[in-house]
């Protein structure tokens, strides 16, 4: 049986890291590179690295600073922001990103991911997804949440898998920041739509949110920010908790 991956994910913008709540009101979190190196630490299966500014900033992935969290970080890693070009992805795996997350690019281009999954494989690719809760449904942000598309993100998700991706992240915009539980609904819906993993993102304030959300879809992953920054709930305490509930975790000795 595969092992559930528990996820820390870092936000990171110009020249530190920040969290906000709904994708609102960033606070200042820190330096990364220090950050990175409590994981090592932390028993964290791997570490999801978004840069929130490139895409408004249009500039190209920080390749440096990649290059310095694999020479610090021991776990695989995922980079995202910035990426809307074939070129990008060649030089984020060469500064050693393991896999690269696509978002905002893939709206404007979506056979983008076709030729990255070609290329590389599709077990390099991560797409994350955004939703907004509306009336009937969700529909997806782009651009850090700040534009809204007509995609329905199960329907997106599905496209994006049959493209090549290897797995979905979906965040839940309404839940994002609140550490009060993921959207279950949201999140079993996009389970539903794909045969790929799917990671769930969105409102983590412990191992019970954690729990609940394994325990109702069939995600094979859980990704968290807030708990992680903001309380002193550390990776490995939320895996140790799953694990003594039965749930398939890998722990460190």
């Amino acid at each position: 049986m595969l092992k559930i991956r528990v996820i820390p994910t870092l936000l990171w913008k110009e020249i530190g890291l920040v969290k906000g709540v709904k994708f609102d009101s960033s606070r200042r979190v820190g330096p990364i590179l220090p950050a990175i190196k409590v994981y090592n630490s932390r028993d964290v299966d791997e570490l999801a690295l978004f840069d929130i500014s490139a895409n408004s900033s249009m500039r190209e992935p920080n390749y440096a600073l990649v290059r310095e969290v694999a020479r610090s970080f021991f776990a695989p890693f995922t980079v995202g922001g910035g990426i809307t070009k074939i070129e990008h992805v060649e030089k984020l795996l060469e500064a050693g990103a393991d896999k690269v997350s696509l978002n905002s690019a893939l709206f404007s281009h979506p056979a983008l991911m076709d030729d990255i999954a070609a290329r590389f494989g599709s077990q390099c690719v991560m797409v994350s997804i955004d939703a907004l809760r509306k009336p009937n449904g969700w529909l997806c942000k782009s651009e850090s949440g700040t534009r809204l598309t007509n995609k329905d993100p199960r329907i997106w998700a599905k496209e994006l898998a049959d493209r090549g991706a290897g797995e979905i992240l979906i965040t839940s915009i309404d839940n994002d920041g609140t550490m009060n539980g993921y959207d279950i609904e949201l999140i079993a819906s996009v389970c539903e739509s794909v045969n790929i993993p799917v990671i769930a993102s969105g409102g983590a304030g412990g191992a019970r949110h954690m729990l609940e959300v394994l325990r109702s879809t069939s995600v094979s992953a859980v990704a968290a920010a807030s708990i992680f920054h903001f309380t002193e709930i550390t990776p490995s305490e939320i895996k140790r908790e799953l694990l003594e509930n039965g749930l398939p975790i890998r722990v460190g000795l």
